[in-house]
């Protein structure tokens, strides 16, 4: 039996207590489900930020598809400042 494919998001929050918390990974089936999964641990918090996080290029097992070259390049991370 094969297991349902998860995705990693990664999360900008601020907790209720007003701290910032950059880089919560939490797998998920889907963003909502994953969503779900961090205000269980994080109750009331405030989501700034969430994108989800491609897998690396050894653990897709397969050809890459022209949709996941498309969201590598134009992801705003992979595009780095002039200096």
């Amino acid at each position: 039996m094969q297991l349902p494919p998860t995705t990693k998001y990664g999360f900008r929050i601020r907790t209720r207590s007003g701290a910032a918390v950059d880089n919560l990974l939490i797998f998920g089936k889907d963003e909502f489900d994953a969503e779900r999964k961090l205000r269980q641990i994080y109750l009331g918090c405030e989501i700034l930020e969430v994108k989800r996080l491609l897998p690396p290029a050894a653990a897709r097992g397969g050809p890459v598809s022209y949709e996941e070259v498309v969201d590598l390049i134009s992801e705003p991370r992979a595009i780095a400042p002039a200096k």
